[in-house]
């Protein structure tokens, strides 16, 4: 005969006191709200070489829009990381690759990341050239210069070694260059001046100088460099340092600009000066995510407005037409009944129903099939108005007690919270209801365990809406969510954290 789980539900209701929730309302402004309000520190910016010309029109722009004086160095981007790891001190980094934002998470050096636009690498030479391209092995020939970046340090070189080393062709390549150039930039200077014939560079630098012309290599056709913005962990002014990355990140504002700099731009966020995200979530998600959505607004400088219900409710609601920017559905099924909206969905965590009975259980309820006992008073959710409604109908029926347990039921709510309050009132003697749900009554209520029924255990997936305006905000949002911090208060809440690796779990 199972006991109850006193002593889980205990540790739980202490663990989820160490989880500060604020109120309800959320404050009229933030603190820290875009580039409006803080520090009046320059933000700092480490920008790769071949992103200047580009970088310092964007910046002109933010200037005349904002009136925010913002520093950058130049350079090539392994320095620049260098750099910004050894002083510590900076905001933003944008490299001429993402490769270099990859490295610098992994020394955890940056924590947001933002995707800018696409580079392709080409040869440059004079318009007045007397000699022709067609391959690669053309750059060969005795009497052409060819200068390179140095792949140590600039991202047009590290591309190019590592795209040619798989085709053994780099050895041949780096002997018949003349001279490796700190970045991408001097090499197209030393073209300018005559002091090389051919250089290896990417498209967009060109922008810059139209007395050189691109020659397009077969062999050079898949180096590609994908430009992003890191916003790094040691920056003291976050809120204006990601204001600043959305700036950059917008079609309307710094992508414009890098197309007009023959960058070939992503599909980025629609810009705003204080975006605002809808999310739709399971009622019984709220105690888990409320601190990390307020933490993410006051960081970003953003507004979530949350929509939390049962998420059959939810669900009606997007049928008819009201779509969120993303949906934190309490179960796979709720969020299947709309994937269509939402199509690449990560699932976060898991909740499991156990039956609700009073501190003591003094009828001594053990089971699914006691709750048919005569005279019992009992809750559930209801089923088409919430997922652990659904979820309890498919747990009954697999337990073999659906008609006995029905015939007590005398209130079906959409949330779990709603049978913890009649319960703690005395108007129930039982409930089915989440694990969560019990975490922070312990002294009021115990929790009995439904063993060996695999549909009694839900899984949380998070999506992301496919017409959404903010579809990156929405995936930090996403990543915040599933970060180690957020993992904590999910389980101080009952919750079990579901381990995933690309969405499937491990």
């Amino acid at each position: 005969m199972q006991r109850p789980v006193v002593v889980m539900i205990v540790l739980l209701a202490l663990l989820a006191g160490l989880i500060v929730l604020l109120p309800d309302s959320r404050p009229q402004k933030l603190v820290n709200d875009g580039a409006r309000v803080g520090s009046d520190a320059p933000l700092v910016v480490y920008c790769a070489a071949s992103n200047r010309a580009v970088m310092e029109a964007v910046l002109s722009d933010y200037k005349t829009d904002y009136g925010v004086t913002v520093q950058v160095q130049f350079g090539a981007s392994q320095s620049l990381l260098s750099a910004a790891e050894i002083s510590g001190t900076g905001d933003l980094f944008v490299p001429a690759d993402d490769s270099y934002l990859t490295l610098g998470r992994e020394r955890e050096l940056l924590a947001e990341t933002l995707p800018l636009a696409e580079m392709q690498a080409v040869v440059a030479v004079r318009k007045d050239a007397a000699f022709t391209l067609s391959r690669l092995s053309d750059l060969l020939q005795p009497g052409i210069r060819l200068v390179q970046a140095n792949p140590d340090a600039a991202a047009i070189g590290k591309l190019t070694r590592d795209r040619l080393t798989t085709s053994n062709q780099w050895e041949a390549l780096a002997a018949a260059t003349t001279s490796f150039k700190g970045t991408v930039n001097e090499v197209a200077n030393d073209l300018k001046v005559g002091a090389a014939d051919a250089g290896i560079v990417f498209e967009a630098v060109l922008h810059s100088h139209p007395d050189l012309q691109r020659v397009d290599l077969p062999e050079l056709a898949d180096i590609r460099a994908q430009v992003g913005v890191g916003v790094l962990t040691k920056s003291s002014q976050a809120a204006r340092a990601l204001h600043l990355a959305r700036y950059l990140a917008a079609p309307e504002k710094g992508l414009r600009r890098y197309a007009e700099f023959g960058f070939r731009p992503v599909e980025g966020d629609a810009w705003a000066d204080t975006p605002e995200l809808t999310l739709y979530a399971g009622s019984m998600l709220r105690p888990a995510i409320e601190q990390t959505l307020t933490q993410f607004e006051l960081r970003e400088g953003v507004r979530i407005t949350r929509v939390y219900n049962g998420c059959g409710i939810l669900v009606a609601q997007m049928q008819a037409g009201t779509v969120p920017d993303a949906y934190f559905a309490c179960d796979v099924e709720f969020m299947n009944q709309v994937r269509e909206l939402f199509p690449e969905p990560d699932n976060v965590s898991r909740n499991e129903l156990v039956i609700l009975v009073p501190k003591g259980n003094p009828r001594r309820l053990q089971t699914l099939k006691d709750l048919g006992r005569d005279g019992l008073r009992v809750g559930i959710g209801h089923e088409k108005q919430c997922a652990m409604g659904w979820l309890t109908q498919r747990t009954l029926v697999e337990g073999g007690v659906q008609t006995e347990v029905m015939q007590n039921v005398t209130v079906q709510t959409p949330t779990g919270d709603m049978l913890v309050n009649q319960m703690r009132a005395g108007s129930l003697d039982a409930a089915v209801a989440y694990l969560s749900n019990a975490a922070g009554s312990a002294e009021f209520l115990d929790a009995i365990r439904i063993p060996d029924l695999k549909c009694a255990v839900a899984t949380q997936p998070y999506g992301i809406a496919e017409q959404s305006k903010h579809p990156h905000l929405a995936q930090r949002l996403r990543e915040r969510l599933m970060s180690v911090d957020s993992r904590a208060a999910f389980e101080a809440h009952g919750f079990q954290w579901f381990a995933v690796d690309g969405g499937v779990a491990k």
